[in-house]
């Protein structure tokens, strides 16, 4: 097992952490004090640091330092198991739970999943496509397709976002199994380990997972509620530090909703160019415009082949459609490569099911019915959340996707108000997912991609009634 210059201080502030010494609250060492007593360099420290925040132990304060994390460790919870010893990453098996779909036995109603629910699925429409499929192309679904992908199905694509005036080189397209694959292509297509990337604060847990495998260094960029992200903030980011990339949720970001302006999308592009930062462009949600016409990309203003652009069809389809892609510009080589490494063939069948959904009208069909009923299950969310929580709680509306964010009070105890939704039986994603600082613990995320049952308006009722 490899083992990195900087456990020499983390393993003694982390028994210290796990053995009381250290309360939550108090300040550690500076970053210089640690650097003189351990004789080794700022960056290892700094490295060191990054992997405390990562885990949950500590929490980095701007201008001030760093701080034992408030939130309780709930790595000790694993201690009691009489099993043999295995290396679990705690934090990381908690946030997975918050963010994923137990399928208790329905115990629970689920406002934690970013997937659409089995009621808004197009179950006959996929299923009767994926059967004359098989009955056309048989064998040949068992063989393996080529590693970029089907070359009809790519078509396809740069057919559909021609449409929308984007004209992607059919060069650099490669086809991947869902977005997070295409993530971490284009990722490590532009970094190598212990890079600075730029991410948008808050981001969604599966983004920063990526990251942290890659073991990339992350600085993160304010997403205000109201005009989106900070390119001021990533411009003197950029002045002051080697910035390899930026990762961007311009059209109904995640968590918020938030849909940037092609002005703000120039703006950022800007300073992508400005400074030779690749801007990696997540546009899973782009579909899912509530109103007026389809939302651009980043990638239709950029012609230095810098924006690697992607999607998938898990958020639009079903999320076990499998099919994603990456428009990876300049970084194709290299991205291609990567590919190849994880997995030569994305599922024969999903890519041909997909590709005569995009042939004909069908999947334009079902956009049109998903997105309305998307845009009537926000408006019921927040008529709902607006009738039950406290007076004081702030609700962004978002303007597509299938995403809100909620703030709740200043006051509320947190830790109480999710150990009631527990009991009652309702899940919500808690803001501190969507950062490794965990500086959005007021914050929670409700999805409404699933039909608003009596069950599940009751759980939202009785939610907001135990938070006041």
């Amino acid at each position: 097992m490899k083992v990195y210059k900087f456990e020499a201080f983390t393993n003694a502030i982390e028994k210290n952490i796990r053995e009381g010494v250290f309360k939550p609250g108090h300040k550690l060492p500076s970053v210089r004090d640690l650097k003189e007593q351990y004789q080794t360099s700022i960056s290892t420290i700094q490295h060191g640091y990054e992997y405390l925040v990562a885990s949950g132990l500590v929490e980095s304060v701007p201008k001030s330092g760093y701080y034992v994390s408030n939130r309780p460790d709930l790595s000790n919870q694993l201690k009691k198991a009489q099993h043999r010893p295995v290396a679990r990453d705690a934090i990381f098996k908690h946030h997975l739970g918050l963010t994923t779909s137990l399928k208790a036995g329905r115990k629970f109603s689920e406002f934690n999943v970013a997937a659409p629910g089995d009621l808004l699925i197009p179950q006959k429409l996929l299923l009767r496509t994926m059967q004359q499929v098989i009955r056309e192309q048989g064998a040949a679904l068992l063989r393996y397709y080529p590693s970029n992908g089907s070359a009809e199905l790519k078509e396809n694509i740069l057919k559909k976002a021609a449409v929308h005036q984007t004209i992607i080189n059919p060069d650099e397209l490669l086809i991947t199994d869902g977005a997070l694959q295409a993530l971490h292509i284009a990722l490590a297509a532009v970094c190598n380990a212990g890079d600075v990337i730029a991410v948008e604060s808050p981001c969604v847990f599966s983004v920063l997972e990526v990251i942290r495998v890659l073991h990339l260094r992350v600085i993160e960029v304010p997403v205000d509620p109201y005009t989106g992200f900070d390119v001021d903030f990533l411009r003197k980011a950029c002045r002051n530090n080697t910035i390899k990339a930026v990762i961007v949720t311009p059209n109904f970001h995640n968590p918020t909703g938030i849909l940037l302006t092609d002005e703000q999308k120039l703006a950022l592009l800007s300073v992508a160019h400005q400074y030779n930062v690749a801007l990696i462009e997540n546009d899973v949600y782009g579909d899912l415009n509530f109103h007026g016409h389809r939302p651009s990309i980043i990638k239709r203003f950029d012609d230095s082949g810098l924006v690697l652009s992607y999607s998938s069809y898990a958020k639009t389809l079903a999320p076990g459609i499998r099919v994603g892609w990456l428009a990876a510009g300049k970084f194709m080589q290299r991205a291609e490569q990567i590919k190849f490494a994880l997995g030569s063939t994305v599922s024969p069948l999903y890519q041909e099911t997909v590709n005569r959904l995009l042939a004909g009208n069908s999947y334009d069909r079902h956009l049109r019915s998903f997105r309305m009923q998307l845009a009537k299950n926000a408006h019921f969310a927040i008529n709902l959340l607006s009738a039950h929580f406290p007076e004081k709680t702030a609700i962004l509306k978002p303007s597509g996707g299938y995403n809100i964010w909620v703030k709740m009070p200043d006051d509320t105890d947190m830790a109480h108000f999710y150990d009631q939704c527990e009991k009652i039986g309702v899940r919500f994603t808690p803001g501190y997912t969507f950062s490794f600082s965990g500086a959005f613990d007021k914050h929670f995320r409700i999805v409404f991609a699933d039909k608003f049952s009596p069950k599940r308006i009751e759980a939202i009722r009785l939610a907001g009634q135990r938070a006041r």
